[in-house]
């Protein structure tokens, strides 16, 4: 039973409702963040970089589990060296001083650009199957979908080095139904082309808070990749007539009915008992 959390990148769109979801739950929260903005819900708030050390052990203070957030997000605002090295030192550095702490539990932000497909400098990316799994073999040529196939190979390695359970989350585009959400689904409606490399995917922000926690409880001495989304797409189209427009050479391994998502989430059912609970349309958020 997890009694405190340090939260990474605690400030941002996930790290605030995974904040919110410690203290519904009476778990309290260590905050790690480059800058305080003075209202976050955390009994610790430390800031600075998540990729020195001494910061990560101040943050660590009473924890007992890691929830690793913090990332340069794309590829597309900072220079190669910035997304790769930071993000990969970052993740390298939590993970190290949580299992030095003596910290055997951690979740990690990783995300559907490790396949390679959101950025990608090959015209016309195409997952080479769907619904495409962990398996799936990456088409990575960016730095940030780099960082984080490194930032999985890392917790494997942790997992070893210090006997810790670590859990990769594959999060999708992730946000809140008014936030931004209904907006992406407008946009990607009146232009399915923009939603072609992410699979028209999504997951709302409580979801993927919970995913979080969840992945805090999965036991043993291993590391684990899973990935997340909604069980049906953000656009109002069928998913197969999709993918034969957009991607006419992704071979179709099952029937993916009406709106199914073209992602096999199944791994996340097993190991966690995580399936998303919130979805657009049916906008009421149900407890977490």
């Amino acid at each position: 039973m997890v009694e405190r959390a340090m939260v990474t990148g605690a400030a941002g769109r996930i790290g605030r409702a995974v904040l919110a979801l410690l203290a519904e739950r009476g778990i309290e929260a260590n905050a790690l963040v480059l800058d305080d903005p003075g209202d976050l819900a955390a009994r610790l708030v430390v800031t600075g970089d998540a990729a020195d050390a001494k910061t990560v052990r101040a943050a660590l203070e009473g924890a007992d589990a890691v929830i690793h957030l913090a990332a340069i997000p794309t590829p597309e605002r900072n220079t190669a060296f910035e997304v790769f090295a930071g993000n990969s030192l970052s993740t390298f550095t939590v993970l190290e001083e949580a299992g030095r702490a003596g910290i055997r539990h951690a979740a990690v932000a990783s995300s559907w650009g490790v396949t390679g497909l959101p950025w990608t400098d090959v015209e016309d990316p195409h997952p080479s199957y769907a619904p495409v799994d962990e398996a799936m073999a990456s088409q990575v040529a960016d730095p940030y979908g780099l960082s984080k196939q490194v930032d999985e190979m890392t917790a494997q390695m942790m997992a070893r080095r210090h006997g810790m359970s670590v859990v990769c989350l594959r999060y999708p585009y992730v946000g809140g139904f008014e936030e931004r959400l209904h907006a992406h689904a407008a946009r990607l409606t009146a232009d399915p082309a923009a939603g072609a490399r992410d699979l028209w995917t999504y997951l709302e922000v409580h979801d993927a808070a919970r995913a979080a926690l969840l992945a805090l409880d999965v036991p043993g001495r291993a590391a684990h990749a899973v990935h997340l989304c909604a069980p049906e797409i953000i656009v109002p189209y069928p998913t197969e007539e999709l993918l034969r427009r957009y991607h006419p050479t992704t071979v179709l391994r099952r029937p993916l009915p009406g709106r199914a998502a073209p992602v096999d989430t199944s791994a996340a059912r097993r190991l966690l008992g995580f399936t998303a609970r919130n979805l657009l349309g049916r906008e009421a958020v149900t407890p977490s």
